[in-house]
């Protein structure tokens, strides 16, 4: 039996998806604590073991918490109408240009308190943990001057205190040129290298820093820079990358150690070998695609042969991505891209967790943390199979239950 300061609870007869496949037949999974310890057929389980602790049910599929390892959800005001602009024909690349885009909210972050932006985030953070969600990442990169970038990332630190969910915070300061750098995109990046990340760092702010390498951000050789600058400090990079052209953005952050590149619909061969030797991972985001109408698709099948871990993500941003729901891109993963249910399921789960530096994360297994979630399914294929909200039964965090009663059947 488990001792008296630790809580041990048991699920019988389930299905498992340990974060790399699914088990074959029915298991019995044990929690200790925040612990799994044990994940056992249950031809192999002994009824004492079945009754050493609560009984939290059984049925339906276990999988890992999910894992969102890229999202911009702080931000101010929305995008509609730069929405309804690109349904008339507009390009994104146009909108930018206009003024529009990443500028627009810019502006309505700037203008927003740091209260507001939490209380504006938290029903899309809702939308997302009642989707299964038990670690998400959240960028900066609406702000665009030290003040509001930090602005952003203590915003994004308040989210995991208001919610039982874990918030890893990203520096993406690189993101676009602010109004008042216009023609001076050099002297921006020096204000991200020698300011925004110092102080980031200096506050603990910041878990990791991005890039946005593509033609309507920074070059290279800029992104290059803000690279070092993190490597400097001790923060992991990862970078936006090949989303709308080829630039070798994610060779380059491959070369420099990242953790992700992401996007990478442009990606070209020696950008997946960089990657590859490095053990980048590529982060593969549907709901952009989706919503920008793209047709170049990322190289899936070249990134599977090449053995490049493959995470998947919302990218939940007022722009691109205007897309709150976790499992809607496990389904965008296999119809537009091709991907199979379980490869898009591992990468919500144990290459989400890759992709953000927790390896430990991310996995049904003895000994790993115990964020779980329980479905009303009863294959994983499901989840990536249909879109349907209230499908989670239970959710397990740090290995107290937030969603679900324990003994639902």
């Amino acid at each position: 039996m488990a001792s008296s300061d630790k809580s041990r609870r048991v699920w019988r007869d389930v299905t498992v998806f340990d974060g790399d496949q699914t088990l074959e037949g029915l298991q019995a999974v044990i929690v200790e604590g925040d612990i799994f310890v044990d994940v056992l057929p249950m031809a192999d389980t002994d009824a004492a073991l079945l009754d050493s602790g609560e009984d939290m049910g059984s049925g339906g599929v276990i999988t890992p918490g999910l894992i969102d390892c890229h999202t911009h959800l702080v931000f101010g005001g929305n995008r509609a109408e730069e929405f309804e602009a690109r349904l008339e024909g507009v390009s994104y690349e146009e909108v930018a240009r206009r003024g529009g885009g990443i500028l627009s909210t810019v502006n309505a972050t700037r203008q927003a308190s740091e209260d507001d932006l939490v209380a504006s985030a938290l029903p899309r953070l809702d939308a997302l943990i009642a989707d299964g969600v038990t670690t998400i990442e959240i960028k900066s990169g609406y702000g665009l001057d030290v003040e509001h970038e930090m602005k952003m990332l203590r915003a994004a630190r308040r989210l995991g205190e208001l919610r039982p969910i874990r918030v890893v915070t990203t520096l993406l300061g690189a993101h676009a040129l602010p109004p008042e750098f216009k023609d001076d995109s050099d002297d921006y990046i020096d204000l991200v290298c020698n300011e925004m990340i110092p102080r980031a760092a200096a506050e603990g702010l910041a878990d990791a820093v991005d890039v946005f390498c593509e033609k309507i951000a920074f070059s290279v050789s800029q992104c290059e820079r803000v690279f070092k600058a993190a490597n400097a400090y001790g923060l992991p990079i990862k970078a936006h990358a090949e989303q709308l052209s080829n630039l070798g953005g994610s060779a380059a952050a491959a070369r420099h150690g990242a953790l992700s590149a992401d996007h990478i619909e442009y990606l070209d061969e020696a950008g997946i070998e960089a990657m590859r030797e490095a053990g980048t991972l590529a982060v593969i985001l549907p709901g952009a695609f989706h919503t920008l109408r793209e047709t170049q698709q990322p190289p899936i099948e070249a990134l599977r042969e090449a053995g490049v871990p493959m995470a998947v993500a919302t990218d939940a941003n007022p722009g691109t991505s205007p897309l709150f729901q976790a499992t809607l891109m496990l389904n965008l993963a296999c119809t537009l891209f091709r991907m199979t249910p379980g490869e898009a399921l591992a990468g919500m789960t144990a290459h989400g967790a890759q992709a953000l530096g927790l390896n430990e994360l991310g996995r049904v297994a003895p000994g790993q943390p115990a964020d779980l979630c329980r479905w009303h399914i009863e294959t994983p294929a499901e989840l990536a199979y249909a879109v349907q909200p209230g499908r989670l039964a239970q959710r397990l965090y740090r290995g107290e239950l937030t969603e679900g009663l324990s003994n639902e059947r």
